[in-house]
């Protein structure tokens, strides 16, 4: 569904080692085997995918009235979910590419966190998908969820962006190329002008889920991912004009 686009993740490290050297501004583990690192880094992205997961497949059975349990999912929740997720999971690329190669340790810290959070988000998403038995992501073009929401205006159709990505904001094989090609002040700057366009590309997704999905939790997630990566972008933005940088076009 996604082309050519880099979106396949690599699991993100989310150990009390990581934890540690992200407060104290070393980067985690630095004098282990790199086998020590993968294994170690995989344990811990794997545990993520599944306490998300599990997340997800409980959601709407504690704690919550009868009446918004039995809630059914619309096209808007599954079409959410399922484009998301493919979004999300270049986040979770770039994000751990930040975190290993970055020549700043805020560049680091930001993309720790940013691959994190969205795997994570990735994993409770797929616990929705599971539960609604839904596939994992949508036989057909993306975003055409975007034109079933019942306070829709315009339809969004299939929407694809510039080159072989597949939806706003995602960064084209090219891009992701070029990123690892990079090292330095380089590296960092063109990974957040990419990370910057992609929390732009996926802030539409998100607004439409807010007012359009059927899931009060789905609604809820939406919002939070507005709330985090709309901090992420006025930081980014504070980043790239303190490396003398421009935003790319968006």
């Amino acid at each position: 569904m996604t082309g050519d686009a880099d979106t396949s993740a690599e699991p993100v490290a989310a150990s009390e080692s990581s934890a540690a050297a992200e407060t104290s501004g070393a980067p985690a583990a630095s004098g282990a085997p790199g086998w020590a690192r993968a294994v170690i880094l995989g344990g811990a992205g794997l545990a993520l995918l599944l306490i998300g997961a599990t997340i997800g497949l409980l959601i709407g059975r504690s704690e919550q009235p009868v009446s918004e349990r039995a809630t059914s999912p619309n096209q808007v929740d599954i079409g959410f979910a399922q484009d998301m997720t493919v979004h999300h999971l270049q986040a979770v690329t770039m994000g751990q590419l930040a975190y290993a190669r970055g020549d700043d340790q805020a560049i680091r810290s930001i993309g720790f966190d940013i691959a994190g959070t969205q795997q994570g988000q990735v994993g409770t998403m797929q616990g929705w998908l599971s539960l609604w038995n839904a596939p994992e992501q949508a036989a057909d073009d993306v975003m055409t969820w975007m034109a079933h929401g019942s306070d829709s205006g315009t339809a969004h159709g299939s929407m694809t962006a510039e080159g072989d990505a597949a939806m706003p904001g995602m960064a084209t094989s090219d891009d992701m190329r070029k990123l690892r090609s990079l090292s330095g002040e380089e590296f960092d700057v063109f990974f957040l002008q990419l990370m910057l366009q992609h929390h732009q590309g996926g802030t539409p997704m998100a607004e439409y889920a807010v007012a359009n999905a059927n899931v009060q939790q789905v609604r809820a997630l939406a919002r939070s991912m507005l709330t985090s990566q709309g901090a992420e972008i006025t930081v980014m933005k504070g980043m790239l004009t303190a490396r003398g940088a421009e935003p790319l076009p968006f």
